[in-house]
């Protein structure tokens, strides 16, 4: 099973995506856009893995007050375009917290260094920067634990289990 630790987006955040996501198509940006209900910030890429228990016993360590997470700029990785989010105290906060309780359950995941962003066009070509980053907030209460899957030729993520933020921060 190939899983991930992700804060999915508000349905305001969502709209605000999706929208900047048609201004994108109007202008004649080409690529494999991200479904609307796969729109998410990861915190901690695991990949394959059996042993989702352990992650979940994991994910319930982490003790991290609710913060305010807002979008910032756009950008490209390589061939993704990407949203990114404000320079953010919490948000940095919590990428640490899950990851230090990855490490002390000795799970392995992806070790690049954090960049808050949100993936919206793979293989992407043409004038993104015509057009302007989508505007929003939302407070972060969850983390989400993710699994991704191939199903009829399309990348599908489903929750399988999440922690509720409002520890100690």
């Amino acid at each position: 099973m190939r899983l991930f630790i992700a804060i999915m987006l508000s349905d305001d955040m969502k709209k605000s995506v999706i929208g900047t996501m048609h201004e994108l198509k109007k202008a004649d940006v080409r690529g494999s856009y991200v479904p609307a209900q796969n729109l998410h910030v990861t915190l901690a890429f695991i990949g394959e893995t059996k042993d989702a228990a352990a992650i979940k016993t994991a994910m319930q360590t982490i003790s991290c007050k609710p913060f305010r997470m807002a979008f910032a700029d756009m950008g490209v990785f390589d061939n993704l375009l990407w949203v990114g989010i404000k320079g953010n105290q919490g948000l940095n906060k919590l990428a640490k917290y899950v990851t230090t309780a990855l490490d002390a359950a000795q799970i392995p995941y992806d070790r690049k260094k954090f960049v808050p962003h949100i993936t919206i066009i793979r293989n992407m070509g043409g004038p993104w920067k015509k057009v302007s980053p989508p505007k929003g907030d939302m407070t972060v209460k969850k983390v989400s634990l993710m699994k991704s899957e191939q199903k009829d030729g399309k990348r599908v993520y489903t929750e399988i289990f999440s922690v509720d933020l409002g520890g100690k921060g």
